[in-house]
């Protein structure tokens, strides 16, 4: 994986969730119906808000793929719900290098998810779905697919992708809050 000065140096160069919307709004104009159904449930929100160590995360994203459309909003929410994550933002086609080292199955793939410690040591990758989105996909259809960005996405699939990606917040942070590097740093 990267060294924590490349992953330091590409989440600097990321942007915040509002930031992302304004730097792509024509591009992301059609993502209105994905930004309202986006919504941490109450009780993700109180777990989200209760993290203590904090997680520098990087989104690789594309402002033109459905799959980005349906749940880079979920991944702001989180965001804007977990004070601890510093959640940011970066378009693959401005970063071929970066897209072209993280790599999954032979392909570039968006969404995909870093979390990185506090002083950027990597501690986890995520791409392009959560296992309830492959699911509901399977279950439409076998074979690659990538949905438009207006297409509209069942409520229970949502649901189920956003507390997928919530649950992988949660385990990167139990990973930290448990790290004995980080438990001697923080004396914890």
């Amino acid at each position: 994986m990267l060294d924590p000065e490349t992953w330091s140096a590409a989440h600097a160069a990321g942007l915040r969730w509002p930031d992302y919307l304004r730097a792509h709004a024509s591009r992301t104009a059609g993502w209105t119906h994905h930004l309202d159904a986006a919504r941490v449930d109450p009780g993700h929100r109180t777990m989200l808000a209760g993290f203590t160590r904090r997680m520098n995360v990087l989104v690789l994203t594309g402002a033109w793929c459905g799959d980005c459309a349906v749940q880079c909003p979920m991944l702001g929410a989180i965001g804007e719900a977990c004070p601890a994550a510093d959640v940011r933002f970066l378009e693959q086609a401005d970063h071929a290098d970066l897209a072209a080292r993280l790599r999954i199955n032979a392909g570039t793939r968006v969404p995909t998810v870093v979390w990185c410690a506090e002083d950027f040591e990597f501690c986890s990758l995520m791409g392009d779905r959560t296992l309830a989105r492959y699911r509901a996909m399977a279950a439409r259809q076998l074979g690659a697919v990538c949905p438009l960005p207006g297409a509209a996405v069942p409520a229970d699939e949502a649901a189920a992708t956003l507390a997928g990606w919530v649950d992988e917040f949660e385990r990167v942070q139990l990973m930290l809050r448990l790290s004995p590097r980080l438990r001697q740093a923080h004396g914890d």
